[in-house]
């Protein structure tokens, strides 16, 4: 028997590669969908992505540590970070109390396990370290220590928007789909540092098990990009658009 599943993550509030995606799996004939959070938040379209997410039947969706920033936000956070009160002011409260219901971690078919960041944080990469200023691949025992003996065959995590396959030498497969929404940002927390996809395309990954094992197939979905990335220039986030527009930062 054969199970094949669709798994995005970090859409960023970008309905326009959302569409794609969407679009684009429909004819891959997978068997169900799963999203690892990070759905909402950012300057283009929150309130559509929320519609367009509630019409399709996606499996489980877990949180990110950005929709659990939306529904956390204080008065002091929404006067200092502009991006965060368009999103609230756009959302309205049903789709707020949706994100703040949503699970941190789940299980799906038994042996998977999803997670945004890491299975004990949201905001800790499982994959990459970037304390060099520029993201590398961490040793199997630092990603084992983060694994925290999550024991599933499969592990699915978002947050870094890069796409990556990872096998343990216990046979354990690590799964990031890269992001839907956003192909390239820069942070300063904890330095400085960029994450680049390096092409505009929406990401997003299928899982396969079949009688040999787990196929992971990574998928990159080319649409309208300028579109999203001039909304996000409306809303004055030019680094947004940079990213967006280019999977490129500077």
């Amino acid at each position: 028997m054969s199970t094949r599943l669709a798994i995005i993550a970090d859409i960023h509030a970008n309905v326009w590669a959302l569409d794609a995606v969407l679009a684009h799996l429909k004819v891959r004939e997978v068997d169900g969908i799963v999203n690892l959070g990070d759905s909402l938040y950012g300057p283009l379209k929150p309130h559509a992505t929320y519609e367009r997410l509630m019409k399709e039947d996606v499996l489980v969706t877990i949180q990110g540590n950005q929709d659990r920033l939306i529904y956390e936000a204080s008065e002091r956070d929404l006067a200092a970070i502009p991006t965060l009160a368009y999103v609230i002011r756009d959302l309205g409260g049903e789709p707020i109390h949706w994100l703040s219901e949503l699970p941190r971690t789940a299980v799906v078919e038994e042996d998977i396990f999803l997670c945004h960041g890491t299975p004990g944080s949201d905001t800790i990469y499982l994959l990459e370290d970037v304390m060099d200023g520029l993201p590398e691949v961490r040793s199997e025992g630092a990603i084992r220590e983060l694994l925290q003996g999550v024991r599933s065959p499969v592990v699915l995590c978002g947050h870094t928007h890069i796409p990556r396959v990872v096998e343990l030498s216990n046979g354990q497969l690590v799964v990031n789909p890269g992001s839907v929404g956003v192909p390239a940002y820069d942070d300063v927390d904890p330095v400085r540092y960029r994450m680049q996809n390096f092409s505009p395309h929406a990401c997003y990954a299928i899982l396969e098990k079949n009688d040999t094992g787990w196929n992971v197939s990574m998928e990159r979905v080319a649409y309208n990009h300028q579109a999203a990335a001039e909304y996000a220039r409306t809303r004055g986030r030019d680094d947004w658009a940079q990213g967006i527009a280019t999977g490129r930062m500077g």
